[in-house]
């Protein structure tokens, strides 16, 4: 006859099962951590491929056009190089964490986070464009908060549920970022950088410490 403990250690191993069948738990808060690390050096480098350009202590993004983002290759560079470097990151941590768990890294949980993020940000990518084709380039910063934050709530059923608090936090900024347009790369250094930081390590002493 089992007791009332093995009965509750049985109960939360099928639900331990039942999460790890329906999310994706080989996210790592490591890979938030260098995430912020490669946005707040991103932001840096863009700051400074500009400040030839503008002067001042915080680059003013609001008087930023077309043809300084054309013509600046640095930008490209940049832009593409956090992008490899995030997702490359959050790959190999995600894959070195499934292997120590026994787990897939592409299960079925993984293919429902994939898509349910990529639909936000496939729809703010085809909206920025729009942005810049139409010259308004003030809200491109603002809208990567905005699409990405949408992003986050919606694969945080998928995966943790903490996703989310980081998710309101990048809309809140990408609000106040649509407002003061002129401290964008700044709040967008905030939002991608700082909170991307401190959501990993408090990530990673919740669950793998």
């Amino acid at each position: 006859m089992k007791t009332e403990q093995e009965y509750i250690k049985d109960l939360t191993e099928i639900r331990s099962m039942m999460e790890r069948s329906t999310k994706f738990l080989s996210l790592s808060g490591m890979s938030g951590v260098m995430a912020g690390v490669y946005a707040l050096v991103g932001a840096f480098l863009v700051r400074q491929s500009f400040y030839a350009r503008y002067t001042g202590t915080i680059l003013d993004y609001s008087a930023v056009s077309r043809e300084d983002i054309t013509g600046n290759t640095d930008l490209f560079v940049i832009t593409l190089s956090m992008l490899v470097l995030a997702i490359g990151t959050a790959i190999f941590l995600a894959h070195r964490k499934s292997g120590r768990n026994g787990e897939k890294l592409w299960n079925a949980a993984a293919k429902r986070l994939v898509i349910n993020m990529a639909i936000p940000l496939v729809t703010g990518g085809i909206f920025i464009l729009i942005l810049f084709a139409k010259g308004m380039l003030v809200l491109i910063a603002p809208a990567t908060l905005l699409f990405y934050g949408l992003a986050l709530i919606n694969a945080s059923r998928f995966t943790y549920d903490d996703l989310r608090y980081l998710g309101f936090i990048q809309i809140v900024l990408g609000l106040i970022a649509a407002y003061f347009v002129e401290h964008a790369l700044l709040l967008w250094a905030i939002g991608f950088g700082i909170m991307h930081i401190v959501y990993g390590i408090i990530m990673h002493l919740k669950y793998e410490k």
